[in-house]
């Protein structure tokens, strides 16, 4: 039987990065912080946990997206794995829309 690729996981944290206590966000599984967008490399899979790098995603870019709202574009510090991620718009404390915006300035290749 085949597993299925997106596991909701939704435990609030603190973020590695900033400090800050992130709650969980109660409409879809919360992976990065909403304040500074730092996330970990934690996941195979969405949701799963089970990647074994652990380091830590920096943001270094956004793109607004028709259907997506922003897409976050992320820089491993540990692997330099480059990986994106949708931007938490909704449920509870959503993501810095300031910052991502500042963030679709950036030109750092993806």
């Amino acid at each position: 039987m085949e597993s299925k690729r997106f596991q909701k996981n939704d435990s609030g944290f603190v973020c590695t990065s900033c400090g800050k206590k992130v709650p969980p966000n109660e409409v879809t599984s919360r992976d990065h912080c909403p304040f500074c967008l730092t996330s970990l490399h934690v996941d195979l899979c969405p949701g799963d946990r089970a990647n074994p790098c652990k380091g830590r995603l920096i943001p270094i870019r956004t793109e607004p997206h028709p259907k997506k709202g922003f897409v976050i574009y992320y820089k491993c510090e540990k692997c330099n794995a480059r990986v994106s991620n949708k931007a938490a718009m909704n449920g509870v404390c959503p993501d810095d829309t300031d910052l991502l915006i500042r963030l679709t300035a950036n030109t750092e290749d993806i």
